[in-house]
Formats: structure tokens, sequence, C-alpha cells
């Protein structure tokens, strides 16, 4: 796909967009790829940790790489954001589009996912704030143990950080968890176009309890691995995955209800 072509440096990729937007060229898109494969294997690999192991990173990269290529075909160097914070929800988009296709995670476990965020939409309704594990167990009919089992077994498929879409602004535009949360602290922050969709996800963001929105902002924000994380809370990175699962599902119903 790359064969040949030489990695722009920093100081000339300026030029090198300026280049292949005025006349295009498989050799300048190659370089730009090339330059831009680091974000590829970032985004791959921040998905990939929350999927199951049989999910090989190699064809999750392979996947990105589509996106890249469509976010270098689409982008225009003189307007918008940076190009690594417009190209992060390409990628995403990419690798998750076909994570879809392969159909790899249980129906049942889509169902309890949505049985769970419901049931947090409904209390949160109702009691006009994020309700407690145990309030959503009991509006479930089934014991806290059997909670902590279904967020586990979510938690396991990586499903909550790649659901579908969950809010659409007044652009139009339909934004997923990944891309309305700030990405990693070693690249641009994601420069979201609809300020509504900034001032629902802080208000949500808000509304979590303390540790849920802990663990999505050193995750998200601040680029921290689940372990990392559990080393902070003094908790394992497999309680950790638990509450970004929690977490993810009350900011899904939170904006849902908001959109």
């Amino acid at each position: 796909m790359v064969d040949g072509a030489r990695v722009p440096d920093s100081s000339s990729i300026h030029d090198t967009w300026l280049q292949y937007k005025t006349r295009g060229g498989r050799e300048l898109r190659n370089k730009l790829i090339l330059y831009y494969s680091p974000v590829v294997k970032y985004v791959a690999g921040r998905i990939g940790s929350g999927l199951p192991d049989y999910i090989e990173q190699s064809d999750l990269v392979s996947y990105g790489f589509f996106g890249l290529m469509d976010a270098i075909e689409r982008f225009e160097p003189s307007r918008g954001p940076k190009f690594e914070s417009y190209a992060i929800s390409r990628i995403r988009g990419a690798i998750i589009d076909e994570l879809r296709k392969t159909d790899w995670v249980p129906r049942s476990v889509r169902n309890k996912a949505k049985e769970v965020e419901h049931a947090y939409g409904r209390l949160h309704t109702v009691l006009g704030r994020v309700p407690s594990e145990s309030e959503v167990a009991d509006d479930m009919g089934i014991t806290g143990e059997a909670l902590q089992d279904i967020l586990k077994e979510i938690s396991v498929t990586g499903l909550v950080a790649i659901e579908q879409v969950f809010f659409t602004g007044n652009d139009h535009e339909r934004k997923s968890i990944g891309d309305m949360l700030a990405s990693s602290a070693d690249l641009p922050p994601l420069v979201l176009e609809s300020k509504e969709a900034r001032e629902l996800l802080n208000k949500a963001l808000r509304q979590l309890r303390e540790r849920e929105r802990t663990v999505i902002v050193l995750y998200y924000y601040e680029g921290l691995t689940l372990s990392a994380i559990g080393d902070i809370l003094g908790v394992t990175e497999s309680r950790v995955c638990q509450i970004h699962t929690k977490a993810v599902l009350q900011l899904r119903s939170l904006l849902s209800a908001s959109s």
C-alpha cells in the first residue's frame, strides 16, 4: 500500500499536504499515510484493549488504515481542526464498522446492555439523578451480584466501548462515545463542531458518581490504561473495566434522554 514512500518529517508535512491537495498522486498520499500511521496504531490499540483476545490487533490496524485513507481524501488543511483530531473519528469508525460486520458480540449480550442502559434511564427520570447499582438491580428485579455479573459479561466483550451512536446534534452528525470524549494527552483533543454536543456531554459527566467520572477522565482525557487506573484507585483491572462499562452506559442513557 505504501511501498517506496518516504516518510516526511514534521517540518515538511505541511508542504506535503499542499502538494497532495494541489495535484494529488499516490506517492504523496502514501507519504501522508506513513506519517500518520502511528495514529492508526494508537486508535486500534485503544479499541483493542477492551476486546477479547481472539480479536487480532493487526486486523484492527488494517481496518483503521481504510479510515485513515478516507480522512486524507476528505480533509481540507485550510479548514477545521488539526488532521489528527479529524482522522481519529474516521479511523475509529472504520474499525468499528468492520467489527460490526463480523457480528462477534452475541445478541444476548447486546440485549443485556440495553436492559441495563434502559434501567439507568428510567431511574434517572424518576429520581432526577444517576441511580446507584442497588437501585438499578432492584429496578431490573435482580440481585446486586447478578448485576455485577451482567456488567462483567458486557465489559469482557468490549461492547460499550464500540457501541452504536447515541447522539445526533443540530448539525445532524452522529457521534459515538469515543467521538465525543477526548482521545489522549498525546494527541490533540478532538474538536467537536457541535457546541450543543459539548455542553450535553459536560453536563452528563458532572452527573456521574465520582468513581465513574474519574475512570472516564483518566481513560479518555489522560490516556491511561485500565491497569494504570486500577493502580490509582486500588482495584483490579477487571473492576476498572466494569466501572468503565457502567459509566459509559450511564452516559449513553443521559445523552439519549437529552437528544
